[in-house]
């Protein structure tokens, strides 16, 4: 009986480990494909799975030397293609063309997104260079956006200079920072994107006590007004 509970006491803790490294494994998406691969890597690595993607199908003689060797491959091809499908969407296996080798299979999905790569750079280049500041945010988290958007395409082999950065941000602002615009164009220094953040922050606090204070003209002008008007009648 003992021999039994010690045996099934470690069979559940083995069970355990296995299911708490492959929850390691982020599902696959979109946007993720490399740490999901690298990720996989190292948990079929740490449970001494990964023989089917470092090495090739050993072939069998006639006289069955490689017997073991290919029964060891052939159980970590079948536990490296379950843990990977484990960890990947039923949308995107219709899109990957399934293979028997672990291996091959890795490399399909890798194909995928290749592709996928070329159409994401697409996206966040249109979205950088057609970006319109609409006031939903407050200035200096829009530029940052902005500089978020340039230090994604970085991955892509897509750099883009501080300085052409600087005129993207310049030429999606709307009309009434025009003057600013102008101001900035007409002097020889160049600004750094910290220095475009901070000008424009004092231009868009500048604004706003406009504002507040041409309303609060307004204000006293009507009260004024109605005040003059109260004593005419009287």
């Amino acid at each position: 009986m003992l021999v039994d509970f010690v045996l099934y006491t470690i069979s559940v803790a083995i069970a355990s480990n296995v299911t708490a490294q492959i929850s390691n494994i982020p599902m696959l998406s979109g946007t993720n494909f490399k740490a999901w691969k690298d990720t996989v890597k190292i948990v079929l690595s740490c449970m001494d799975l990964d023989l089917a993607l470092r090495a090739e199908q050993p072939t069998s003689t006639p006289k069955n030397l490689n017997e073991v060797k290919i029964e060891k491959w052939e159980c970590s091809n079948r536990m490296c293609l379950m843990i990977m499908k484990h960890s990947i969407p039923k949308t995107f296996r219709g899109s990957i063309i399934e293979s028997k080798s672990a291996k091959k299979f890795l490399e399909e999905i890798e194909q995928y997104f290749v592709k996928n790569k070329k159409s994401e750079a697409s996206s966040l280049l249109a979205k950088l260079v057609s970006q319109k500041y609409k006031g939903k945010w407050k200035i200096r988290e829009y530029i940052m956006e902005m500089s978020h958007l340039a230090s994604k395409l970085k991955s892509f082999k897509m750099e883009f200079s501080e300085e052409l950065l600087v005129h993207l941000v310049l030429i999606s602002l709307p009309a009434h920072f025009g003057q600013f615009k102008v101001s900035y164009n007409t002097q020889k220094e160049k600004w750094s994107l910290n220095e475009l953040i901070s000008h424009y922050v004092q231009e868009e606090e500048r604004q706003q006590w406009d504002k507040t204070e041409n309303a609060h003209l307004a204000s006293t002008f009507q009260k004024k007004k109605k005040k003059r008007g109260k004593d005419d009648v009287e």
